[in-house]
């Protein structure tokens, strides 16, 4: 009977056992069918992927201990019954007892909802598999979080692109242009931009993803000194627009290379290296540098060059830069200046006269200071000197020519051979004494003949005179100019005390201040003349071993104050007005050139009163100076006068009755004549 039961107990147990794995089996599959629709309810409802798993996670765990209960239960209460089949037959009544116990607990706990629904349980081994086959094969296209793709597929104009979603995405090719070598296989990172566009379609982007990381990317780069790629996008003002990371970054002119740049086109729609030099966090600004990789590339090379430098050694170079005071050549990643003036033995206005950019030539090493960081090259050393290929028949005396090269105040410069010049001082350029500028003589680039005054080939100067070629006309010049001649000059040049007078071209002679005129005050020449004026003048004295000519221009003329001499005589009368009153006087106006002076005690009428402005009487010459040209008139002088007669007649016919008989009556009819004689005077 025990063994009956013991049999039937297996048996119960065997297929207690098969129908939870087929429960098992079925829950599997509805679990999966579930969680797809599951999932797709969460998609759709556009929450983040460690919701739903979370949200899973926690369903399938109620729902695991609602179903286990009384799985757990009933296996317990099988496994107990096959335990207790041998102790029934000691303790019948206890075991029966524990029994009955637990199959009301089962039967109070057990969950019939599931039961009559067909929901199985799942081991946990089996529903990790599973979540981990989920989350290894699908991607939540509702997480905003970066992903990565792989191309799968290019055309001309998009990029396809698995991101083990239900369907693949789809980028633009214009968010890769910063990669030309971009390829099918490659990985890359994307995020998504639209779950569905209106043809369905799973829209990605790069660019967006790049730019959520651009940041971290670029901060790292610069705190790392790491080498970056970067897309030259266009040109802007002082340099390049850099694409990197997905960040417009600022590439300056200065930054590109260790030359300068003439074209730079030529770098737009180019992919290069670079290196973050400088972040702005405030601003978002990044600025990058494709010559500092050059630099660190040359500076090897450039210690290597500067330890083989010498004095005199002679190298071959690029020319880098050109300015006006020399050139910038490259020696292979250390840089050397060509001054102007060593670049030619003949003189050149700016360096790009025998010189361009790019252009390759050997150079002379001619110093450096201690470190090499300055180093000073030649050009022009490299030929032997013009002044020692100059002719040794060639002596003072000799007749040269050349080509005017420089022109300064002082003179200009002839170049007789290439290489060999000779100063023309301005005053050698012409007899005239009066000095003028070399441009009035010469321009840059006249082909001119010269005399050569002097040669010193040891300090290699040279004196020219081009004024030689012609006679000196002081030679003869007491002939041509003798004392109290008349000629016609050119006015050249003023002076505080005179103006100079060119009577031909080296004689020149000077009109003093006071034989510009016989009547009028000149205190400055350009009152009366102005130059380029002709004239005529009278050779007043003559310095053939000074080169002087003393000039008159009033002696061309008569002196008009010989013939006013006579008709302003002592004593004579004239009728005028007043012209001006003045301070100590006045002043009357007899012609253009006598102007009269009155003063104030000659002024009075014979009533007392006051001559005025503009009032008209008779005057009287009292002073006349034909030298000074000083007249002085009087007024007053001509009823005293009369008086005074008047006076003396009296005083004579007293004195004639004096003599006959003399009588008080006399006495006062003189005394009141002389008083009122001294009242009036």
């Amino acid at each position: 009977m025990a063994e009956k039961k013991t049999t039937s107990t297996e048996k119960t147990t065997e297929e207690k056992v098969e129908e939870p794995k087929k429960a098992a089996a079925k829950k599997t599959t509805a679990a999966k069918k579930t969680t797809t629709t599951k999932k797709t309810t969460t998609a759709k409802k556009t929450t983040t992927a460690k919701k739903t798993t979370t949200a899973k996670k926690t369903t399938t765990a109620t729902k695991k201990a609602e179903v286990e209960k009384p799985e757990v239960v009933e296996e317990t209460v099988a496994q107990e019954e096959v335990a207790a089949a041998p102790a029934e037959e000691a303790t019948p009544a206890k075991s029966k007892a524990t029994a009955t116990e637990e199959k009301d607990d089962f039967l109070e706990n057990f969950n019939w909802h599931n039961y009559q629904e067909g929901i199985d349980v799942i081991e946990d081994d089996q529903l990790k598999e599973f979540e981990a086959l989920v989350a290894e094969n699908f991607v939540d296209t509702a997480d905003e979080d970066l992903l990565e793709g792989t191309i799968v597929h290019m055309t001309d104009r998009e990029a396809i692109i698995d991101i083990n979603a239900k369907s693949e995405g789809v980028i633009s090719l214009n968010e890769f242009r910063y990669n030309p070598n971009l390829k099918v296989g490659d990985k890359v990172e994307v995020i998504v931009d639209t779950r569905e566009d209106k043809t369905g379609q799973l829209i990605l982007s790069h660019r967006k993803a790049r730019v959520i990381k651009a940041w971290d990317r670029v901060n790292n780069a610069h705190d790392n000194g790491e080498i970056v790629n970067g897309f030259v996008k266009c040109r802007t003002k002082g340099g390049m627009i850099v694409d990197v990371f997905g960040i417009e970054a600022f590439l300056p002119g200065s930054q590109i290379d260790v030359k300068p740049i003439r074209d730079y086109d030529q770098y737009v729609d180019k992919t290069m290296e670079f290196k973050v030099v400088k972040i702005n966090h405030e601003f978002k600004n990044v600025v990058v540098s494709h010559k500092a990789l050059i630099e660190a590339d040359l500076e090897e090379q450039k210690k290597e060059i500067i330890g083989q430098l010498e004095k005199g050694q002679v190298l071959e170079g690029t020319v880098k830069n050109i300015t006006s005071y020399g050139v910038f050549v490259d020696l292979g990643g250390v840089d050397g200046l060509v001054h102007i003036t060593d670049l030619s033995w003949s003189r050149i206005n700016h360096p790009n006269e025998i010189l361009e950019l790019d252009q390759k030539l050997n150079v002379v090493i001619l110093d450096f200071d201690d470190d090499k960081s300055r180093i000073q090259l030649g050009l022009k050393q490299l030929n032997a000197h013009p002044w020692d290929r100059l002719s040794e028949e060639l002596k003072q005396g000799d007749q040269v020519k050349g080509k005017v090269v420089v022109i300064a105040d002082y003179g200009a410069f002839i170049e007789i051979e290439e290489g060999v010049e000779g100063l023309v001082h301005v005053s050698e350029m012409s007899w005239s004494t009066h000095l003028r500028s070399a441009q009035d003589f010469v321009n840059v680039g006249d082909e001119v003949d010269a005399v050569l005054l002097s040669l010193d080939r040891e300090t290699r100067k040279m004196s020219l005179g081009i004024k030689q070629l012609t006679p000196d006309p002081w030679t003869d010049i007491t002939t041509k100019y003798p004392v109290g001649s008349k000629h016609k000059g050119i006015v050249r040049n003023f002076t505080n005390f005179g103006v100079f007078i060119e009577l031909e071209e080296g004689v020149d002679g000077l009109v003093y201040i006071s034989d510009l005129s016989w009547t009028k005050k000149v205190k400055r020449p350009s009152e009366l003349l102005t130059l380029a004026d002709e004239i005529e003048v009278v050779v007043l004295e003559l310095d053939v071993e000074g080169r002087k000519l003393s000039l008159g221009h009033k002696q061309t003329q008569e002196n008009p104050w010989d013939k006013y001499a006579d008709e302003f005589a002592l004593d004579s009368i004239h009728k005028t007005a007043i012209t001006e009153i003045v301070d100590k006087g006045a002043t009357i106006k007899f012609n253009e050139d006598v102007i009269a002076f009155v003063p104030q005690r000659h002024m009075e009428k014979e009533d007392g009163s006051k001559l005025t402005k503009g009032e008209e009487a008779d005057f009287k010459i009292i002073e006349f100076n034909r030298e000074f040209k000083r007249v002085v008139a009087s007024h007053t002088n001509l009823f005293k006068e009369q008086e005074k007669l008047n006076y003396n007649r009296a005083a004579k016919k007293v004195k004639e009755n004096n003599s006959e008989r003399t009588t008080l009556g006399d006495l006062d009819a003189l005394a009141d004549l002389k008083q009122k004689m001294k009242d009036n005077s």
